[in-house]
């Protein structure tokens, strides 16, 4: 499993995925998603613009991803 440190909360599920270069595109992201082949937090996710926190974990072909919010020091 990655970590993937955020520095804000929420963020877009399709804007996690196209940045950690899972796909080349936003709109890619977003017809994966929309087609059930994206996972959070172990069950299917279909809304595109899905709220993630940190703790969340993205599963995506055979990768999980998950979520570490990064506090100020």
């Amino acid at each position: 499993m990655r970590t993937v440190e955020i520095t804000i909360e929420p963020v877009e599920l399709y804007k996690i995925l196209k940045f950690e270069g899972l796909t080349t595109t936003g709109g890619e992201a977003k017809l994966l998603i929309g087609d059930g082949q994206v996972t959070v937090n172990g069950e299917i996710e279909t809304r595109r613009r899905r709220k993630m926190i940190g703790g969340d974990v993205i599963g995506f072909r055979g990768e999980r991803l998950q979520l570490s919010l990064r506090t100020a020091v």
